[in-house]
C-alpha cells in the first residue's frame, strides 16, 4: 500500500467543535477503512497545521476519495503528500540508474 501524509488544518467549523476532534479522528479512521484505507495515526500537532494524519491507500483513487470524504464533511482542510519508504526509494533509486 501507498503511504500518504496529510497536513490537516481545522476550519471554522472544526475548531467551534474542538471537543468533538477524538471521536471525528475515530470516525475518519472508520470511514477510511471502508473504503480500502487505513489510518496508521494521527497526530495533533503545534505549529502550521493542526493535525497530521498517516494514511496507507492501495491507489491514489483510494487516497484521494478518502481525503475527499473527510475534507467533505467540513471540518478540517487537507494538504496531501505521498510519502516513500526506504524499499521503494531503493526501487526508485535503482530506476533512474543509480
Amino acid at each position: 500500500m501507498a503511504t500518504y501524509v496529510a497536513l490537516l488544518n481545522w476550519t471554522d467549523q472544526g475548531i467551534r467543535n474542538y471537543k468533538d476532534t477524538a471521536a471525528r479522528a475515530d470516525s475518519f479512521a472508520a470511514a477510511a477503512h471502508k473504503l480500502g484505507a487505513e489510518v496508521v495515526d494521527i497526530y495533533w500537532t503545534v505549529g502550521p497545521y493542526d493535525l497530521v494524519a498517516v494514511v496507507e491507500a492501495p491507489d491514489e483513487e483510494t487516497a484521494t476519495a478518502v481525503l475527499l470524504q473527510l475534507g467533505g464533511v467540513g471540518n478540517v482542510r487537507t494538504t496531501t503528500l505521498r510519502a516513500f519508504g526506504k524499499e521503494e526509494m531503493n526501487r526508485i533509486i535503482a530506476k533512474a540508474g543509480g
